[in-house]
């Protein structure tokens, strides 16, 4: 059965991106010590070791994200900027990126196609799962939108890759969501990550 699942990288108390993003600083500010890059470090340094939740990023049939996710241009779109991936993004399927300001669909490379959806994230879901038909949909984060979806009660799946470090400032997952009953139904530890897996129950 089709699930609305999301994969998300993040520190040990519970963030996964500094404020003031820019083009160079894609995570935002890291205080100088590039903890943006060690937050992600394990998909890249080790990625054998994590096929499993590497390849598991990539698996639903839609996928919503922010316009913070999708890049750092903000108000009007000036550019046409095409995402962080280049000009083959890995989703190949439909991605549909929240934002307050109108553009036409950008089609990509290998099958993905971003659509630019105005009216909120109970409209991008509902397009999202009409485009994933059985298969799963990925809210492929920030964290900001993860919140919102939580908030919503629209999520079922919540994959986690905790990184052993603090940063004590920054954007942060469960801000503003409500209490959540959670069940654990997976759980691994890696050498630099530990993938947890929660099923969301209200």
């Amino acid at each position: 059965m089709s699930r609305v699942t999301c994969s998300l990288s993040i520190s040990a108390d519970g963030y996964s991106a500094g404020h003031n993003q820019t083009e160079k600083r894609p995570f935002g500010d890291d205080g100088g010590d590039g903890w943006g890059d060690r937050l992600h470090a394990w998909m890249f340094d080790n990625p054998e070791e994590n096929r499993t939740e590497v390849d598991q990023m990539t698996d639903a049939r839609a996928y919503v994200m922010g316009r913070n996710m999708f890049g750092p241009v903000r108000g009007e779109w000036d550019r046409q900027w095409k995402g962080w991936w280049g000009d083959d993004p890995p989703f190949h399927a439909p991605v549909f990126v929240l934002t307050h300001h109108p553009r036409d669909p950008q089609p990509m490379d290998g099958g993905t196609t971003y659509h630019f959806v105005t009216d909120g994230i109970e409209s991008a879901l509902a397009q999202a799962r009409e485009a994933a038909g059985d298969g799963d949909v990925s809210i492929h984060g920030g964290a900001s939108t993860i919140n919102q979806y939580l908030a919503a009660g629209l999520i079922d799946e919540l994959r986690l890759h905790i990184v052993p470090l603090t940063l004590g400032v920054g954007t942060r997952l469960f801000d503003g969501v409500p209490s959540l009953n959670l069940e654990q139904v997976d759980s691994r530890a890696a050498s630099s990550v530990t993938h947890v897996t929660y099923r969301v129950l209200s």
